[in-house]
Order: C-alpha cells, then sequence, then structure tokens
C-alpha cells in the first residue's frame, strides 16, 4: 500500500517535536530529528493499532465485510 503522509518537524529546546498532519495522536519527540523520525514510524503504528482495536471492541462480532483499501499517492 502506497499511503503518503505529511509530517511536521519542529524544533524545540530539548530538541524535536513530531506529528503526522493527516493521523490526530500521532505525535513524539526525540533529542535529535533522526530519533524524533524513528519514535514518529512506532507513533504512526501505535496509533494504527489503537484504533484497529478500538473499531474490533465496536463491532462486537457483527457480520462485516473487510477489505484492504490501496490508496495511490498523487
Amino acid at each position: 500500500m502506497n499511503i503518503t503522509l505529511t509530517t511536521i518537524f519542529r524544533k524545540v529546546p530539548e530538541g524535536y517535536i513530531g506529528y503526522v498532519e493527516e493521523l490526530p495522536g500521532a505525535n513524539t519527540q526525540g533529542e535529535t530529528l533522526e530519533e524524533t523520525r524513528e519514535n514518529l514510524k512506532e507513533a504512526i503504528e501505535l496509533v494504527l493499532e489503537a484504533n484497529r482495536q478500538l473499531a474490533e471492541e465496536r463491532l462486537n462480532g457483527a457480520e462485516v465485510i473487510r477489505e484492504q483499501l490501496l490508496l495511490n499517492p498523487a
């Protein structure tokens, strides 16, 4: 799947903060820009997994059709 997300990095006295514009909750910090980038990848994975778990709980055994959706970058 090809998805392009917009990451924002901001320099702060402690290092950097980073977040993803399109994915609320995916944010992090680090002492270096590279550390912040790596931390942000992990934050994205955690947010997506948490969203999947919440969706499963809401479905609560309901009959659904589950498909993968391929998004092509513009």
